[in-house]
């Protein structure tokens, strides 16, 4: 294991297993999306007529007749070329897929460091990982040192996740797989730290790998695509039918080819010619107009469903909220706000030499914000005690010329445990059980409420210590709490007011905890009394969970990927339209199980693959126009209706 594999045993192993590679769609030619323009159910009826008018019209006739031929030629020209430029054009900029993973990664063969690309890495390999860096397939942990790791792509949680060498976890406490924290998954990345793993599987066979799969078994026929089938294959038994009944009937009057004529005659009357060019040049036409309101159609098909979804099924995290962790709130041991913790907070945010996390930039972002630059300026740093996960804290110790003070951040749990002191407005007295009870209830209504509460503390005796320690960490004076939010966007609320107005109900799906989704969804006006967790829906049948979908409850949270597909497939199953809005790895199993699905131009490359429709802006304001637009061509719909095509789209 210290010297890694070898470069015979890693051959045999992609021998035996195969590269480690995603097999993914490969990009359509511009010819693709002609064929599938030309070759609709109801072009494949005009084209067979057509054929059959060479027939009786050019080859049997005494004086060829080239009018009909002409006409429908022209009619399946016209309604083939506006669907095919639309849609090439709207699938143009969104079928080049990026790379999902780095290109190389660093592993360990016949006991040296090598990098290799990515595709090379072999079952077994050793992988060492460093800040920045990508997985390159799922690992094992074997040895860590800080390890955390990105995975909201994967999974939707916005935190950084503590990697480790054992299971920290109980099985009981496991919602998913992606919770293992033991493990690292392909297609996520290092936030900080270092750590070796092992590879444990490659390729396909990655959590990644089946995500993927998943996406490439193909979208299901939508409703409006269902409805054209059924028309086309209403009036190919009509034809099979009227046809032979016909030419049987007038044969017996008139010879062969005349009777063979009008029967053909007859199918042409009945098969609306211009039906394919009234549905492409409607739907292009609402596509362009769409387009002007930053909604990009990539297939045509999909419009009708997008104006016709009655559920919208959508991510959390970037679509209700900022996607940006903010420092929400400051305060003393009391509750009230005290620029005093914001300032000790800036100090140790500031001056930590690790690598910042999100927390670290909103503090330093909301200090800026009240001009403290210059307090950086007036001190200087002396030492420092990095994080780790077993204190679950970080120190800094700074000096303004005149002092030292040790500054402390971390969980609350940990924090209280070294304090003995508390400070309220500049007056320190010991901790009583009172003031403990007092800050664990402030601390859990600030969690209540969505936040992430962090702890703050200090301590001025250490004038004579000169090289600091954990051990140092002691008898100390708390002072206060910042909590944190990814805060809900200003215009949420009224969207999804508007698009209950507009009869579409929106269910939050997410792979975030209950307790920051539930204060997310009160703040954007979504019923949030009852929260559904990924570990109930695998316990319960389809059945079941169609049960709880009918009882109107809006928020399923800690949900995998396969979790969120499976409830689009049950909505859809009970004979709704299902739209679903997202941009992540994790989102892409269920954009391809919706009617339509939804992404925006930021999304990861996969998600944007595997939607119908693409938004320019990450709002669901930009939905809310594009579904109102639709009725551009639903009137037209209409009028065809009224003008004697009596059929059904659903």
């Amino acid at each position: 294991m210290r010297n890694g594999l070898s470069n015979e045993k890693a051959e045999e192993n992609i021998r035996n297993l195969g590269l480690n590679e995603i097999k993914q769609a490969k990009p359509k030619k511009w010819y693709n999306y002609f064929l599938e323009s030309l070759l609709t159910p109801f072009n494949c009826i005009l084209i067979g007529i057509s054929i059959i008018l060479v027939y009786t019209d050019i080859y049997l006739a005494s004086e060829p007749n080239y009018a009909n031929i002409i006409v429908i030629a022209i009619l399946v020209a016209a309604s083939t070329l506006l669907e095919f430029f639309e849609s090439y054009r709207s699938n143009k900029a969104a079928q080049k897929l990026k790379e999902m993973v780095a290109t190389t990664a660093t592993v360990i063969r016949n006991g040296e460091k090598i990098e290799i690309p990515i595709k090379n890495v072999a079952f077994g390999d050793t992988v060492l990982l460093s800040a920045g860096s990508m997985i390159p397939a799922d690992l094992r942990i074997i040895e860590t040192k800080d390890l955390y790791v990105g995975q909201s792509s994967l999974t939707g949680e916005s935190d950084s996740v503590k990697k480790a060498v054992e299971l920290e976890n109980s099985e009981n406490e496991i919602d998913n797989i992606a919770e293992l924290d033991n493990i690292c998954f392909m297609g996520t990345n290092v936030i900080s730290g270092s750590a070796k793993g092992v590879v444990i599987k490659t390729g396909d066979s990655t959590y990644f790998g089946k995500i993927a799969h998943t996406i490439n078994s193909g979208k299901d026929k939508t409703a409006f695509q269902k409805g054209i089938e059924n028309i086309s294959r209403l009036l190919i038994k009509f034809m099979l039918i009227m046809i032979p009944l016909v030419f049987i009937i007038n044969v017996k009057k008139h010879d062969i080819i005349l009777a063979f004529t009008f029967a053909v005659a007859i199918a042409i009357c009945i098969t609306p010619l211009l039906l394919p060019v009234i549905l492409s040049s409607s739907l292009s036409k609402g596509a362009v107009r769409m387009s002007k309101k930053k909604t990009i159609v990539k297939k045509l098909d999909a419009i009708q469903n997008f104006g016709a979804m009655n559920i919208l099924c959508t991510d959390k995290t970037g679509t209700l909220t900022e996607d940006r962790i903010v420092l929400e709130k400051y305060l003393d041991i009391n509750g009230d706000e005290d620029i005093r913790i914001l300032k000790h907070a800036f100090l140790n945010s500031y001056f930590q030499t690790g690598l910042k996390g999100n927390i670290d930039e909103a503090v330093i972002k909301r200090a800026f914000e009240n001009k403290m630059q210059d307090i950086a300026e007036k001190y200087k740093k002396i030492d420092e005690i990095p994080f780790d996960f077993s204190r679950r804290r970080l120190s800094v110790v700074v000096t303004d010329g005149t002092k030292k003070q040790l500054i402390t951040k971390g969980a609350v749990e940990e924090i209280l445990n070294i304090c003995t002191m508390v400070d309220y407005k500049g007056q320190v007295s010991p901790i009583t059980k009172e003031i403990k009870e007092n800050i664990e209830k402030i601390s859990k209504g600030l969690n209540k409420e969505g936040l992430r509460v962090v702890a703050i503390c200090q301590k001025n005796d250490i004038k004579n210590i000169e090289n600091f320690a954990v051990s140092d960490e002691k008898n100390m004076v708390l002072l206060g709490f910042i909590g944190f939010l990814d805060p809900p966007k200003e215009s949420a609320k009224e969207s999804i007011s508007k698009l209950n107005k507009a009869g579409i109900r929106v269910m939050v799906l997410t792979g975030d905890n209950a307790e920051v989704t539930r204060c997310v969804c009160n703040k954007v006006g979504i019923n949030s009394n009852n929260i559904i967790l990924g570990s109930k829906i695998d316990k319960i049948s389809d059945m079941a969970l169609l049960r709880l979908l009918k009882k109107k409850n809006n928020i399923f949270a800690k949900l995998s990927p396969i979790q969120k597909a499976r409830i689009v497939r049950v909505l859809k199953q009970a004979g709704n339209i299902v739209g679903y809005m997202g941009d992540g790895i994790n989102d892409s199993p269920a954009l391809t199980n919706s009617d339509v699905g939804v992404s925006v131009d930021t999304a990861v490359d996969i998600a944007k693959e595997s939607a119908d429709i693409i938004l320019l802006e990450k709002d669901l304001n930009v939905l809310l126009d594009g579904v109102t637009e639709r009725k551009t061509y639903i009137c037209k719909f209409n009028e065809i209706y009224k003008n004697g095509y009596k059929f059904q789209f659903r």
